[in-house]
């Protein structure tokens, strides 16, 4: 872990506001935030640009929409309802089953189409959503997540947080969720961070709260035997999110469906700092590599995620 000013500057990482001032202001332009912030134009910006992302069954826009809640979740035995600006992981409601008629949360909890329909109401007044605006609430397919990370991840999808930089991926994380963070991959509510190598896709370290950790608390698993299949795929996916929005400075979130694959599934154009942590590497190194010009330019984003698991994952 890091300690001293001398050891964090030796291994290169990066504060708050050298990465508000240096690289989010000069990199990230104001203009393409909306992009990132509301994740239905995120969506419907993946489907335009082939980006392979979780399905869009519907959304909800207006309060008297919620009325006709209980025709929309017709048939439908498992699927994710969330707010399309919501942050932290706040306001998204994971169902994985029906009984009659109520719904069975990842936790095993049961709702009723009354308490889903209040939720949705919740989200559309702005509830969870940045600066308590109102919102629209998006309906979309539940993901499966890969059998790999099964003993890993406790009622909830695991996702790979990337930071991607000029469109090379530079650093990786992948957040494990436990019963404190009530199924959720978010690590202010408990979810575990586990650093993964660059080149490999393994894992280097893990934390839960900042604090290294090495057993699942809810599983038992070991975290330092975690690695991640398809990795290769995972980085050019990452990469790809570069060209599909032009924010320089980009946090890309994606999972490993069990059928479908790798699967964007939201964009940050404010990626938090606590990847270092779990990596125990700094940003700097790298970043510095890529903004002093030793990267190659005009690369396609296969040829970038190619370079950052050769070249990069070294630094």
């Amino acid at each position: 872990m890091f300690s001293a000013y001398s050891q964090l500057r030796e291994k290169g990482v990066l504060g708050l506001n050298q990465r508000n001032v240096h690289f989010i202001s000069r990199y990230n332009e104001r203009r393409l935030f909306p992009l990132v912030d509301d994740k239905l134009k995120t969506k419907l910006m993946a489907g335009e640009a082939h980006v392979n992302a979780p399905h869009l069954i519907g959304t909800i826009q207006y309060q008297h929409e919620t009325r006709d809640l209980e025709n929309l979740l017709k048939g439908l035995r498992e699927f994710v309802i969330k707010p399309a600006k919501g942050s932290s992981g706040k306001g998204i409601l994971v169902i994985v089953d029906r009984s009659e008629d109520e719904f069975v949360k990842s936790s095993g909890a049961k709702v009723s189409l009354q308490e889903i329909r209040r939720h949705v109401s919740n989200i559309l007044g702005g509830l969870f959503s940045l600066a308590g605006k109102p919102d629209i609430a998006i309906l979309e397919d539940l993901i499966h997540s890969d059998p790999a990370f099964f003993s890993f991840s406790y009622e909830g999808v695991p996702d790979i947080r990337f930071i991607v930089f000029q469109g090379f991926p530079v650093l990786a994380m992948m957040r494990l969720a436990t019963h404190r963070s009530d199924g959720k991959a978010n690590l202010h509510q408990g979810a575990i961070g586990v650093g993964l190598d660059l080149a490999t896709g393994a894992a280097i370290g893990a934390v839960q709260f900042d604090r290294p950790i090495e057993f699942h608390p809810d599983t038992g698993a070991s975290l330092k035997d975690l690695r991640i299949p398809a990795w290769k795929d995972m980085l050019e996916l990452a990469a790809k999110c570069y060209d599909m929005t032009k924010l320089g400075y980009l946090g890309s979130d994606i999972v490993l469906d069990a059928k479908r694959g790798p699967l964007l599934l939201e964009l940050n154009a404010r990626p938090g700092l606590a990847i270092q942590i779990a990596s125990q590497t700094g940003l700097l190194h790298r970043l510095t590599h890529i903004e002093e010009g030793k990267a190659p330019k005009g690369f396609t984003a296969q040829q970038r995620a190619e370079y950052a698991l050769k070249r990069l994952s070294s630094l």
